[in-house]
């Protein structure tokens, strides 16, 4: 039997930049920390985890640009529509990214989403 290999696609708001992901997310999380709530302007952001290595830029890569938002944590969203497309900078995954789920453009169905950082949960907010 054979693995079928899925390539997702994504993009930003303005479709300046695009990208493509070259494996299957590891893990999917929603993140109720401080700095995603304001990177995002929302509750929470929704990133998916895999090696740097599989995000490819098709195009748009002169239009990204980077924010350290911590000491080893820097931002990428495209400077021209402000999309935050991904993090990365972990020391515990040095050689992994997040992708922000919702600028797929391809279907991506995680199996499981878990919360990170509810100690900062907004009180609004009504979600299971």
């Amino acid at each position: 039997m054979s693995s079928k290999v899925i390539m997702y696609l994504g993009s930003c708001l303005c479709e300046e930049v695009k990208y493509k992901l070259l494996s299957e997310p590891k893990k999917a999380s929603h993140s109720h920390c401080n700095m995603c709530q304001k990177q995002h302007g929302a509750a929470f952001a929704t990133y998916a985890s895999l090696p740097k290595s599989d995000v490819v830029y098709l195009s748009g890569s002169s239009s990204l640009t980077e924010y350290n938002s911590s000491a080893n944590i820097k931002q990428k969203f495209c400077k021209v529509c402000c999309s935050s497309i991904e993090w990365g900078g972990s020391e515990n995954y040095p050689d992994w990214v997040s992708v922000a789920i919702a600028t797929l453009d391809t279907p991506y169905k995680p199996k499981k989403v878990i919360d990170i950082r509810t100690e900062t949960k907004v009180c609004w907010l009504n979600h299971s």
